[in-house]
This record gives structure tokens, C-alpha cells and sequence, in this order.
């Protein structure tokens, strides 16, 4: 059992660096020998602490070390989280793409199988996707079409420079993409102009993203 005082501080700085969450005055108690002054230390680690770019900060009845608040807006920084999309968001994506703008209902019509609503959010949190107005139809169902931040992300200056229906079989999208096959043999892909740069680019931007890990979305029909 550790009764130095000093070395029952580095006890206490030791856990409550290594917890991922804040401790309660009762579980620090618990490493320390019967009796011990567990509040006199906390407040002593305080004030070792004090003006470092780490400080002990209290919250209740639990502890915990944190970033100086004068620290932390110079740390923060953004993470780019990367995932591949599943079968059915590239297969909605393609779809939109190249038939904009098009209801959730002509999207499905395409694909054969109905949408699930986490599909197109998830185009959505990606900044891909974006409602387009509504069709004048009954019930005025919303419309989806592309985003500028989808051009940028395949690396396409505008909708003209999607891919033809020769540029992706010679990618090799056309047979293992359901969605883009479904287009092309309703003849709803756009004519290849042969451009060799195109293609190149094509198979750097937009086949990566489309070749797919997950499974199909859903059960019993729906994707």
C-alpha cells in the first residue's frame, strides 16, 4: 500500500490521465490506503497544474484532466472521416447523376427495388445530394439532383463530363453496377466522346468510390 504522500499524488496524476472519463472523489479513494487525504491531494495536483497547458478541473464530485480553455481553440483541427458507400447510396448516386432531377419514386423505378430513407441521407450528409424543387405532380414529391461538392469530389467541371456508357465498360463499372447498367440499357447514359484524359480521370475519381465493401442496404426488397 503507498502511504508516501508523494507518491500517492503521481497515483492519483497516473489515473486520472490514463481515464478516459472523469473520476469521482469515491473511486480515487478507492487507490489510495484508508484514510487519506484524497481531497487535500486533488487540490494540491490543482495547484500543480495550475497555468499548464493541462489542468486538473473539478465538476461535481468527479475530477478529471483537461486542455487549458485558453489552449483549445488552437487545437482543434478537422477529421475527414473516409467511407466507402455502400451498393445502394452508389447505385442512388449514379442514378441521380446522371437522370437529374429525379423523385424518390423514379429512382426506385430505375433501380427495381425500393429506397430505404437512409440512402439518400446518406448522400445527403456527404454534401452530394440536395432537394431540387418539387414535381408538379400530385402530392409534389421533392426532387434530388447533384451538388457543386459533387463535382469537386469526382473531379468533373460539370454534369457533361460524366462518364459515357464506352468509358464505363472500359472502367469496368458498367457490368458490376447495377444502377448504371439499369441506365444504359434504357439507353439513359450519355454517348462516350473517347477522351483517353477522361477516362484516366474517371478511373481515379469516380470508379475508387464506387468499388464497394458493404452489403446491399436492407432486407426483404428494400435498399
Amino acid at each position: 500500500m503507498i502511504s508516501d504522500r508523494f507518491q500517492q499524488l503521481r497515483l492519483l496524476e497516473a489515473a486520472l490521465f490514463a481515464s478516459a472519463e472523469p473520476l469521482k472523489l469515491a473511486d480515487l479513494a478507492r487507490l489510495l490506503p484508508q484514510g487519506a487525504d484524497v481531497k487535500g491531494l486533488l487540490s494540491e495536483l490543482q495547484g500543480l497544474y495550475a497555468n499548464r497547458g493541462v489542468v486538473l478541473e473539478r465538476s461535481d464530485d468527479a475530477w478529471a484532466m483537461r486542455t487549458a480553455w485558453d489552449l483549445a481553440p488552437l487545437l482543434q483541427r478537422e477529421r475527414v472521416a473516409r467511407r466507402k458507400l455502400s451498393r445502394a447510396a452508389a447505385d442512388t448516386l449514379a442514378i441521380i447523376a446522371y437522370q437529374q432531377p429525379m423523385t424518390r419514386a423514379e429512382i426506385e423505378e430505375v433501380r427495381g427495388v425500393a429506397l430505404s430513407k437512409g440512402t439518400l441521407d446518406t448522400l445527403l450528409e456527404a454534401g452530394w445530394v440536395q432537394p431540387k424543387g418539387r414535381r408538379e405532380t400530385p402530392g409534389r414529391p421533392l426532387l434530388w439532383g447533384t451538388t457543386p461538392a459533387f463535382l469537386d469530389h469526382f473531379g468533373l467541371e460539370s454534369l457533361k463530363d460524366l462518364p459515357g456508357m464506352e468509358e464505363l465498360k472500359a472502367a469496368g463499372l458498367l457490368d458490376s453496377r447495377p444502377a448504371v447498367t439499369a441506365l444504359g440499357e434504357r439507353g439513359l447514359l450519355p454517348p462516350a466522346d473517347g477522351a483517353e484524359e477522361k477516362e484516366e480521370r474517371l478511373e481515379e475519381n469516380f470508379a475508387e468510390h464506387l468499388q464497394l465493401e458493404e452489403p446491399e442496404e436492407g432486407q426483404g426488397g428494400q435498399a
